[in-house]
C-alpha cells in the first residue's frame, strides 16, 4: 500500500489547487477523480463551459444588435449550435488538459474512481473497470464538491425536465425554456438561450434576484434583464411537471394563490446545489456533519472532528463559489507544511455573468442596517463613462458603502461591462481594509471602465465625484 502525506479527494477547483500548493510546498500527494477528465464540476460542466457559450451567445447578439451602431453592416446573422457547442467542448478540452499537465509538473500521483474511506487513513479507490486499489495518507482532504439539488415534483430525465449539466449541451434553442430557480446559474443560462432566441421565464419562490446582494442592485439588475427579453415570477411555487411529447406543462402557484400552467419545452431545474459526498464513507468512519448536510470543520482551520481528515470548498460552509475553494485548498495547503494559510472571507468576490455582468464584495444597505451600522453611499453610472460609450455599452453602475465615522470600504456592488473583472480591484482594497477615499485618491487610467469605481469612491467619500 502506498503512502502520501496529502490524499486529496477530488480535483475540482478546490482539490487540484490544494493539491498543488501541498507538492510546491514538498508533501508528497495524490489526488482522486471518478471523471476522466480534472477540474471538477467547474470546468468540465460548470463554469467553464457556461462562459464559453456565454462568450458565444454575446457575439452573437452584439452581431445582431449592436455592430450597427459602430457603422459595421454583417448581413443576416445566422447561429451554427452545433459549431457553438464543439467550441464549446474544445475550451473544456484545453483547460481539463491543462489541469492534467499541472499534476504532472508538480509530480502528484493521480487516481481515477471514486475515492472511499475504509478508515481515518485509508482510502479504496474503485474504478470503473470494477478493480479496486487502497492507499493510505497521513492528511487527507476532502473537495469532492456539489452536484445540482433535484426536488420530486420535477424528476429530471435529462431530455425535458433537465439540470444545467443538460443545459449547456443542448443541440438546438429552446422555443421557451422555463428555468425554475433565479439564481447565478439560472441567469446565466437563461441568459444564454435567450440571447440565442429562445422566450425564457424564470419561476422563483423568493421575492427578488440576489439573496445575498444588495437589494438596490438586485432590483436595478432585474431591469436590465426584463429589457433583454427575460420573464420573472417572482414568490411563485411550482408544484409539478407533465412532459407531453417533446413539450412541458408546469403547475405554478402564485402569492396570492392562483394557480395557472406554464407550456414550454425544456424546464431548467436550478434551485442550487447540494455538498456531493454520497458514497464517500465519511459518515461511516464518523466524520461529522452539520444540519444542512454539509461537513462540519474549525473555522478557519477546515478540520474535522477527525483531526487528520479537512474539508474545503462546497463540502463545507460558505458560498459554492470555485474561487473560495481555491482560496481554501491554498490556505490549508499551508498549514499542513508549517505555515499561517488563511481565507479573509470578507473580501470573496462574488460574480454574475449576465450582460451588463454583476459583482459585489461585502455587504449590501440591507445587511448594514440589520447591523444597525451606519454608513455613506456613493454612487456612479456607466453611462457617464468615456470608455462605455465608447463601446456603446452605457448600462450599469457601481454602489459604495463605506462606514460613516471611518470611511473604511464596507461593499461594493457594480453592474456594469466586465465587472467580473473590475470587482478584483475592490478584493484587494477589502485585503488591506482601505477606505472609501484610498480609492477616490487613487490614479485610475484614463479613459477605462474602471473610472466608475473611483467616481463612486469619491460620491462615497465627501461628494466630490467629478463627471456625475
Amino acid at each position: 500500500m502506498e503512502n502520501f502525506d496529502v490524499i486529496v479527494i477530488g480535483a475540482g477547483p478546490g482539490g487540484y489547487v490544494a493539491a498543488i500548493r501541498a507538492a510546491q510546498l514538498g508533501k508528497k500527494v495524490a489526488i482522486i477523480e471518478k471523471r476522466k477528465t480534472l477540474g471538477g464540476t467547474c470546468l468540465n460542466v460548470g463554469c467553464i463551459p457556461s462562459k464559453a457559450l456565454l462568450d458565444s451567445s454575446e457575439e452573437f447578439d452584439k452581431a445582431k444588435h449592436k455592430l450597427g451602431d459602430h457603422g459595421i453592416t454583417v448581413g443576416t446573422v445566422k447561429i451554427d449550435i452545433k459549431k457553438m457547442m464543439e467550441r464549446k467542448d474544445k475550451v473544456v478540452s484545453e483547460v481539463t488538459s491543462g489541469v492534467e499537465y499541472l499534476m504532472k509538473k508538480n509530480k502528484i500521483t493521480r487516481y481515477m474512481g471514486l475515492g472511499k474511506f475504509i478508515s481515518k487513513t485509508e482510502i479504496s479507490i474503485s474504478s470503473d473497470d470494477g478493480k479496486t486499489e487502497t492507499i493510505e495518507g497521513t492528511n487527507i482532504i476532502i473537495a469532492t464538491g456539489s452536484t445540482p439539488i433535484e426536488i420530486p415534483p420535477l424528476p429530471i430525465d435529462g431530455k425535458t425536465l433537465i439540470t444545467s449539466d443538460h443545459a449547456i449541451a443542448l443541440d438546438e434553442v429552446p422555443n421557451h425554456l422555463i428555468i425554475v430557480g433565479a439564481g447565478v446559474i439560472g441567469l446565466e443560462l437563461g441568459s444564454v438561450w435567450a440571447r440565442l432566441g429562445a422566450k425564457v421565464t424564470i419561476v422563483e419562490l423568493l421575492p427578488r434576484l440576489f439573496g445575498t446582494a444588495d437589494a438596490a442592485t438586485a432590483s436595478y439588475t432585474q431591469r436590465l434583464l426584463e429589457k433583454q427579453g427575460l420573464t420573472f415570477l417572482f414568490e411563485t411555487k411550482v408544484h409539478g411537471a407533465k412532459v407531453k411529447g417533446k413539450k412541458v406543462e408546469v403547475e405554478i402557484e402564485a402569492k396570492d394563490g392562483t394557480k395557472s400552467i406554464l407550456d414550454g419545452d425544456k424546464v431548467l431545474v436550478s434551485i442550487g446545489r447540494r455538498p456531493n459526498t454520497d458514497g464517500l464513507g465519511a459518515k461511516e468512519i464518523g466524520i461529522e456533519f452539520t444540519e444542512r448536510g454539509r461537513i462540519k470543520v474549525k473555522q478557519n482551520h477546515f478540520q474535522t472532528n477527525i483531526p487528520n481528515i479537512y474539508a474545503i470548498g462546497d463540502v463545507i460552509d460558505g458560498p459554492m463559489l470555485a474561487h473560495k475553494a481555491e482560496d481554501e485548498g491554498i490556505a490549508l495547503a499551508e498549514m499542513l507544511a508549517g505555515k499561517a494559510g488563511h481565507v479573509n472571507y470578507r473580501a470573496i468576490p462574488w460574480v454574475v455573468y449576465t450582460w451588463p455582468e454583476v459583482a459585489w464584495v461585502g455587504s449590501g444597505e440591507e445587511e448594514l442596517k440589520a447591523q444597525g451600522i451606519e454608513y455613506k453611499v456613493g454612487k456612479s453610472m456607466f453611462k457617464a463613462n468615456a470608455r462605455s460609450k465608447a463601446m456603446n455599452e452605457p448600462d450599469g453602475q457601481v454602489k459604495v458603502l463605506s462606514d460613516k465615522k471611518t470611511d473604511k470600504l464596507l461593499g461594493v456592488h457594480i453592474v456594469g461591462p466586465r465587472a467580473s473583472d473590475m470587482i478584483a480591484e475592490i478584493a484587494v482594497a477589502f485585503e488591506f481594509g482601505a477606505s472609501a477615499e484610498d480609492i477616490a485618491r487613487s490614479t485610475h487610467a484614463h479613459p477605462t471602465l474602471s473610472e466608475v469605481i473611483r467616481e463612486a469612491a469619491m460620491d462615497a467619500d465627501a461628494k466630490w465625484s467629478i463627471h456625475s
